[in-house]
């Protein structure tokens, strides 16, 4: 501070001097109270100079409150710390009380009184210590003037802050008690300032929490313009920002402005409405008031709520008579209870005994609007004389901050009492080290300083000066008519809000409601327009798979997650997989069991009745191969059904595809089969039987065919190893499934369809099998149903999401089609009709074909069929000399069922030409038959008779090897060759001619009956009649035994024939194909590659079986060679002789199968 002397004397000496004295002593009067240590202070004891007055600095009027009541605070507490013996013992505290008018350059020019004083006793005393003064001569007034040690003050924050730009350049420490400025806070610019209240920024937090208490988001701010307001305002903003909440306009204005700018405010606050309703004022008392009072001229009632700072608290001088445009008003207020004691001080004064407080005076004649006759502060505005006798107690009200007030002037104490104790130990009184005082070093111990406040609460400094903050929450309320009142409706500490919500008292029936946008519903979000502040926006719901991360934004979850019920987060999606009490499962696994049920039952009779011609003409190891696809057809489901699993996985790649490949690959190699037996019957005579025809053979193309799905199943096995994994067909959900890729269910898929396909077209080419090889018709149907099954299930497994119940379904559809189309009629045969099921019930041709002739046709051919192969009519073959004969029995096809009986002739004539000569009758011969209203039977001939015939020519006759046969064969040799013709007169043929004669036959026997049909139908070949003998006693023949037998209608080949084309060739395709369904066993097999040329007797010659190619049937009961062996015999070469007829009768059920 010595430093600063020689410059700023000067100075403030020159800014001394050029004040009017008059004016000095007259307009700023001092209250000063003497003592060791002198505290300053600066109240407002008058009202701020009026607009038009600022420049002449001239104060307002008096005021109680805010003046009078802070001075006589100051002496009042000052009396109590100088009677204190513990606080500061035998020191005594003065004062020097200036008025500040709530205006910083009347402030500033007391605080330079306040240097000059100091720094004029500083002077006195250096220079009072090297000359003495007489007894005569008196002492100077400054002699009586003691340095400042501290400033208590002033209350405005703008204020303050000038004040305390002067007084830190003399180190003098300064303590506030109501200014709350934020850059007060700030200790590199206001070292030496300090406040026992708390900061703009908690005011401006409480200020905040209100609003948000009543989510009031949208609302304007005014705040008074200087030092306090904006800086209050300034922290209010950066917290609402920091809150998201919104200023909807913000504006200021000066305490003391006019009217005009009043309505001007009002005006644009007014724009704002109806959204901002609620307008936060960080103001002074004298703006409030303002603003009041510009609603009440422009009719502004009840459209705004006001919040405001401490500056408006609880100060009835602020709302007087505005009372109704205020009410509902929250106001925040610095928590300092009422000092009872300064009221039991302040009430007792008196005009004639305060004589220390040179505005108390003053403060009389404007209280009781009186004055005081000859006084020098006589007001004449008043015309009732004072009497001294009034009483304060009228109408008094207590500072809002005199708690404050007092806790400023002890921490002052407390101060001084620490630096006491600390510079001068044991000292009484003061100490040199103390004079004057050094307030860099009273600073330090005012920041250590720590005691209890008037009303009982702990008063400290933080490191940057500042006090704790607690506030009271004010709400002003209409209490009864003609009546407001401040009422406290909660607390604010240090943080923390306390609101009565049932005690606030709005300025309407319901809340007030301060918003830009409505709140959004759950699941929305708000979503800013550009340009448009914060608190202004749109609600937009968020998509059903996201939730509301904040209040902008939506956030999806991640796969396998959904959001929870209060759309605030996801939870995990339960895992979905194809239940067993699922109705579909059900249906499945009930329709699987039956289905095993019923492949198993079917499986059983097959083995029990695999030797009946039914089970043997169907192939019987195909048959097992399908009933295992079958069944593995049915088990499907039940792997595809179970929760997923590994092993499950392996099992559903494995069976899906194997299950199909082995019924399909089982119908291609039938149908195929089937299809090259149609094909050779196509070709020329000579053709060689068609390869890869016996079972076995079947077998193994058909274990190929599975290979090739086995080994593509395995393949894809490996490449993909199956294993359960989580599938999301959407977002919502999760099912557990087997990783089966495309490639997995395409390639077995797409082989099994290629077997489907083949089998198919198989199928499709054999369509036209003879009746009663139908089975062919069986697999067409199952195919052409399997293809739309597979078709349909295509497009379903691939376009929706069931498709592990698609594949059950397709799969166990498939194997019942098969399972119902190819061995429902076998089992109904097997089972139902026993009867059918026989050899002979395959065969249900009527119609006798014989051909006698020089047999030109090559007889290099194997084949069977061509042994009854015949030329149509007409087209006569130049290297063939033969006739051929058909006739048939009128009736026949009405024959009862299963009695039939089939002759067979076979006549061979050796000419010169060479050739093979083939002849072959065939007839089926009902035991009676209806025509011509007549009935003729047949006797049952339950024996089968041989008949052989031979045509001897020069050269020896072959001798036959007789093999055994079961049926009655008689051999002989032709000795002597009777005439035909008398056999042909004892004949009596039925010919076309005669048919409507009705002429009654004459039951002979057979023998001269096919001796007629021979001598009608084999002229012009030499010696033919040498062939057939009578029969007679002298032949050596044993007749067979007599019995009426049916005459026989015959025509000849060269007419018109009475079975058409078609029916021949369908016989013959069906001979050939049931040549080679049934099973040859190995006896006959052995007995097929015997040489035609072998050295065979006459009476070696064998039977010939029925026109049916089926071998080793069970009902035959021969074991005869079959007709290969036959036609061996028949089709010889020119050097062998035959002279046979060989008859059969076979009486027996005739059936289709």
């Amino acid at each position: 501070m010595t430093a600063v002397l020689p410059l700023v004397l000067p100075a403030l000496l020159l800014a001394s001097a050029a004040l009017p004295p008059a004016a000095a002593s007259a307009q700023r009067s001092v209250a000063r109270m003497d003592g060791d240590v002198i505290i300053g202070a600066l109240f407002s004891v008058h009202h701020q100079p009026p607009a038009e007055k600022v420049p002449e600095r001239k104060c307002g009027e008096i005021r109680e409150q805010y003046g009078i009541q802070r001075v006589e605070a100051m002496f009042h507490t000052l009396d109590k710390i100088n009677a204190d013996p513990v606080l500061l013992p035998n020191i005594t505290l003065g004062s020097e009380i200036r008025d500040s008018c709530w205006h910083s350059s009347v402030a500033l020019e007391q605080s330079i009184e306040f240097i000059r004083d100091s720094l004029i006793s500083i002077r006195d005393d250096r220079e009072g210590a090297g000359r003495c003064l007489s007894d005569s001569q008196p002492q100077p007034p400054g002699r009586l003037r003691k340095p400042i040690a501290g400033v208590i003050g002033p209350g405005s924050s703008s204020v303050a802050i000038q004040v305390q730009n002067l007084l830190q350049l003399f180190d003098i420490p300064q303590i506030a008690y109501s200014a709350t400025s934020i850059d007060l806070s700030d200790k590199t610019l206001y070292k030496y300032f300090l406040r026992v209240v708390p900061s703009d920024t908690l005011q401006a937090r409480a200020m905040l929490d209100i609003v948000k208490r009543y989510n009031w988001t949208y609302v304007s701010a005014v705040h008074t313009e200087g030092n306090y307001g904006e800086s209050g305002m300034e922290a209010f903003k950066e917290l609402a920002a920091q809150e998201g909440l919104c200023i909807a306009h913000s504006d200021k204005i000066y305490s003391n402005a006019g009217e005009k700018s009043f309505d001007r405010l009002l005006r644009k606050l007014r724009e704002r409405l109806p959204k901002a309703r609620v307008v936060v004022c960080f103001c002074e008392g004298m703006t409030v008031r303002g603003i009041l009072i510009a609603m009440r001229r422009l009719g502004v009632l009840g459209e705004f709520l006001l919040i405001g700072s401490d500056g408006w608290a609880d100060r009835d001088e602020v709302i007087e008579g505005y009372e109704q445009e205020a009410n509902g008003g929250i106001t925040i207020k610095l928590q300092s209870p009422e000092v009872l004691s300064f009221d039991d001080y302040y009430l007792k004064l008196r005009l004639d005994t305060n004589t220390r407080n040179p505005w108390f005076p003053e403060f009389w004649q404007h209280r009781f609007q009186c004055r005081i006759p000859g006084h020098p502060l006589e007001n004449p505005n008043f015309q009732k004389n004072c009497t001294g006798n009034e009483s304060l107690e009228e109408n008094y009200v207590q500072d809002s901050k005199m708690g404050f007030v007092i806790n400023a002037i002890y921490a002052m104490a407390h101060g001084l009492q620490n630096m006491h104790h600390s510079l001068c130990p044991g000292h009484v009184g003061l100490c040199d080290a103390m004079k004057p005082i050094d307030g860099s070093k009273l600073l330090e111990f005012l920041l250590k300083s720590t005691f209890v406040g008037v009303s009982g609460e702990e008063v400290w400094f933080d490191e940057k000066g500042d006090a704790p903050g607690r506030y009271d929450i004010m709400n002003l309320q209409y209490i009864e008519p003609n009546r407001y009142d401040y009422v406290l409706i909660g607390t604010w500490h240090e943080g923390v809000l306390n609101i009565d919500d049932y005690r606030i008292q709005m300025n309407k029936s319901g809340m007030v409601r301060s918003v830009c946008s409505e709140p959004c519903l759950k699941g929305q979000i708000k979503v800013i327009r550009k340009g448009e502040v914060s608190c202004c926006w749109i609600c937009t719901a968020c998509k059903e798979n996201e939730f509301v991360q904040d209040e902008f934004t939506c956030k999806a979850c991640e796969l396998g997650w959904w959001p929870n019920a209060e759309l605030t987060g996801c939870e995990p999606i339960p895992v979905k997989y194809l239940q067993w009490s699922n109705i579909e499962s059900i249906v499945a696994v009930v329709f699987s069991c039956l289905g095993i049920l019923v492949t198993m039952f079917v499986t059983l009779i097959f083995v029990l009745y695999r030797d009946t011609p039914v089970v043997k003409s169907s192939s019987r190891e195909l048959c097992y191969i399908i009933l295992a696809g079958i069944f593995l057809g049915y088990v499907c489901p039940f792997t595809l059904i179970a929760k997923p699993t590994t092993i499950s996985c392996y099992l559903q790649r494995l069976l899906v595809g194997l299950s199909s490949a082995m019924c399909y690959s089982a119908l291609v190699t039938k149908t195929n089969r089937i299809a090259r037996i149609l094909a050779g019957s196509k070709k020329k005579i000579c053709t060689r039987k068609p390869r890869f025809m016996s079972a076995w053979a079947q077998v193994v193309i058909a274990s190929i065919l599975i290979s090739v799905q086995l080994t593509l199943v395995v393949t894809l096995i490996i490449l993909e190893p199956p294993m359960p994994i989580l599938s999301y067909p959407s977002i919502k959900e999760v099912y557990l499934i087997c990783n089966t890729s495309n490639l997995g269910v395409v390639a077995p898929v797409g082989y099994n369809g290629l077997l489907i396909m083949s089998c198919t077209y198989y199928a499709f080419k054999t369509r036209n099998v003879p009746a009663n090889f139908n089975e062919a018709k069986y697999i067409a149907f199952t195919m052409y149903t399997t293809c739309i099954i597979w078709l349909a299930f295509v497009p379903i497994y691939f376009g929706s999401n069931y498709k592990i119940i698609t594949t059950c379904f397709a799969v166990s559809l498939s194997v019942t089609v098969a399972l119902g189309c190819m061995f429902t009629p076998k089992m109904y045969i097997i089972i139902a009709k026993p009867e059918r099921n026989v050899r002979s019930a395959f065969t249900t041709s009527d119609v006798v074909r014989m051909h006698v002739g020089d047999g030109k046709a090559p007889c290099k051919s194997n084949t069977f069929l061509n042994i009854f192969r015949r030329k149509k009519p007409g087209a006569g073959n130049p290297n063939s000399n033969g006739k051929s004969v058909s006739w048939s029995e009128p009736g026949g096809r009405q024959a009862s069922k299963g009695e039939h009986m089939w002759h067979r002739l076979s006549v061979h004539v050796k000419n010169q030409e060479t050739g093979c000569n083939q002849t072959a009758v065939i007839k089926p011969l009902t035991k009676s038959y209806h025509g011509q209203s007549k009935s003729l039977t047949f006797t049952d001939m339950s024996s089968k008779t041989l008949y052989n015939v031979e045509e001897e020519e020069d050269r020896e006759p072959v001798r036959l090897n007789q093999p055994s046969s079961p049926s009655m064969v008689v051999h002989r040799r032709v000795a002597t060759t009777p005439p035909l013709q008398a056999a042909a007169e004892e004949t009596s043929l039925f010919l076309p001619e005669q048919s409507s004669k009705d002429l009654p036959l004459q039951p002979r026997s057979l023998m001269e009956q096919l001796q007629g049909v021979v001598n009608k139908l084999a002229t012009g070949i030499p010696d033919f009649s040498a062939v057939l003998p009578a029969p007679g006693s002298g032949n050596g023949v044993r007749p067979p035994q007599q019995s009426p037998l049916l005459p026989l209608q015959a025509a000849d080949f060269s007419g018109e024939p009475l079975s058409p084309p078609a029916e021949e060739a369908e016989s013959e395709k069906l001979k050939l194909i049931q040549g080679y369904v049934y099973e040859k066993s190995t006896e006959d097999e052995e007995e097929e590659e015997e040489p035609a040329t072998s050295k065979l007797t006459l009476e070696d010659s064998p039977a010939l079986t029925p026109p049916s190619p089926f071998r080793d049937s069970v009902a035959s009961g021969s074991s005869v060679p079959s007709s290969p062996v036959s036609e061996s015999v028949l089709c010889t070469p020119p050097d062998m002789t035959y002279a046979s007829v060989i008859l059969r009768d076979y009486k027996q059920s005739s059936s289709t199968l």
